[in-house]
């Protein structure tokens, strides 16, 4: 059974930082590609970014050079560093597994 679990998510102000970290169990983990996506109030759902099995990275347009994601194979878990943090980027953030299977979410809240 496939579990995965978000958490480092909460409530800061404008240009500060978080570190989101997704544990999975019951997959391969090492061998997934790992993805983040957030969905904002009244809004669809939109990729982050993006890690594969050997490390290549894929980030939206609206978070390079603010966000990295990374993973540690040996936790199975897949993290996402986020500094400079704007207003926009509050949203529900969840992780996905390339098996299309999503985590619960974590709420990242951005005050100005």
């Amino acid at each position: 059974q496939v579990q995965l679990v978000e958490s480092g998510g909460g409530l800061v102000q404008a240009g500060g930082s978080l570190r989101l970290s997704c544990a999975a169990s019951g997959i391969i983990f090492r061998i997934n590609t790992m993805g983040w996506y957030r969905q904002a109030p009244g809004k669809q759902r939109e990729l982050v970014a993006t890690i594969t099995s050997a490390g290549s990275t894929n980030y939206a347009d609206s978070v390079k050079g603010r966000f990295t994601i990374s993973r540690d194979n040996a936790k199975n878990t897949v993290f996402l560093q986020m500094n400079v943090l704007k207003p926009d980027d509050t949203a529900v953030y969840y992780c996905k597994t390339s098996t299309n299977h999503w985590g619960p979410g974590t709420q990242v809240t951005v005050s100005s």
